[in-house]
């Protein structure tokens, strides 16, 4: 853990974490996927305090539900969101298991440059077999399978992100060279299913390495710099936490909050007519604003930060802006990213070597 200062991150996707969020959004059904919403989403989050904003995604269509979700891609939106901020951290949702590496990597380098160094990754996989067929991929249904794909696609990420050194880009006018390809490597990767040689085609992104999120089940904690646990109490958190092995630890946090026009409980009890709020194994508070931030006060002895899953976002957002984070600021227990900070220093990351730099250097020691 990084010390006593909760660093707080919220999900902004669709209208909330209740399938039937939509039923209770501020804003007509068509107005979901606007620019404006979302931008006045994530200035809302910003201006609370939050130290990241996550994006989830999925390639798959809606379906049949009452109550289906439409989407814009997570990389997409969070290039939007990344040039309307300038101090909250921006992680989209982005899934290996059939998505090319290079491309993601690529992807997620450009959003760090957007974003002057405020990107990160939340790493996750695609369990359903149906998504195979929207890459025209062949299915990966075994889950050792899809650890493995998943397993590749962060290491062959890392590596592209390090093809490139840091003083690669030179732009001499006096000798016509925007390069030195001496500071461009091949990572010559070779997997069990695909291989990559790179290097990349985007240079290093300004932190270096993207901050990686993601469940240290499913990704090596060696490669996630912060692990996302779960826990339906704050034992089990506790517990998950004390396992991760990651830089970071962050709880997921389901939150229902009383607000004005309602108690949370009546809330829920709202939406439940239309849904059921699927148990995803998270912590899950429904009440006042005052006892979630005594939720927090706890985990802020056992995690470095907590993800908020709000039920509506419309609806307790702003009540998390009001009422949570000041109050949490007024007890010193949330730290707020300083503008011009990256998303890596802002969670007390320090921003790594070059690998290919660095055996360069430990190459000419060895040579005297």
């Amino acid at each position: 853990m990084s010390g006593p200062a909760l660093h707080l991150a919220v999900e902004i996707d669709g209208d909330g974490a209740h399938p039937a969020a939509w039923r209770r959004a501020a804003h007509s059904p068509g107005q979901l996927l606007a620019p404006r919403r979302l931008a006045r989403v994530a200035a809302v989050a910003e201006n609370a305090g939050f130290t990241l904003i996550t994006l989830d995604d999925g390639v798959l269509p809606p379906g049949t539900a009452p109550d289906p979700v439409g989407r814009i891609g997570a990389v997409e939106r969070a290039a939007f969101v990344a040039a309307s901020t300038s101090t909250i951290g921006i992680a989209p949702v982005v899934p290996v298991t059939y998505a090319e590496p290079f491309h993601v990597s690529g992807q997620l380098a450009s959003l760090d440059h957007i974003s002057a160094g405020r990107a990160g990754w939340v790493v996750t996989e695609e369990e359903r077999p149906e998504a195979a067929r929207a890459w025209g991929r062949t299915p990966v249904a075994d889950a050792d399978a899809r650890a493995r794909e998943t397993q590749d696609g962060v290491e062959v990420a890392r590596a592209l992100w390090d093809s490139w050194e840091d003083d690669a880009v030179i732009r001499s006018v006096a000798t016509s060279r925007y390069l030195d390809r001496e500071r461009l490597h091949h990572i010559d990767f070779t997997g069990e299913t695909y291989a990559v040689k790179g290097p990349a085609i985007v240079p290093r992104p300004p932190q270096g390495q993207l901050v990686v999120l993601g469940r240290p089940g499913r990704v090596p904690a060696a490669q996630l710099d912060v692990a996302l646990v779960e826990g339906r109490d704050l034992a089990s958190v506790a517990t998950a936490a004390a396992a991760a092995g990651t830089p970071r630890v962050f709880a997921d946090v389901e939150v229902a909050l009383d607000t004005p026009a309602a108690a949370a409980a009546e809330r829920v009890a709202d939406l439940e007519r239309h849904a059921p709020w699927s148990d995803l194994g998270r912590l899950r508070h429904i009440g006042s604003a005052g006892q979630l931030v005594a939720l927090l006060a706890a985990l802020s002895r056992h995690v470095d930060g907590v993800r908020l899953h709000p039920l509506v976002l419309d609806e307790d957002l702003p009540v998390l802006s009001r009422l949570v984070l000041p109050a949490l600021s007024g007890q010193r227990l949330v730290a707020r990213p300083l503008p011009g900070t990256s998303l890596r220093s802002a969670l007390g990351l320090q921003r790594p070597a070059n690998r290919f730099a660095v055996a360069a250097v430990a190459g000419q020691g060895d040579a005297r």
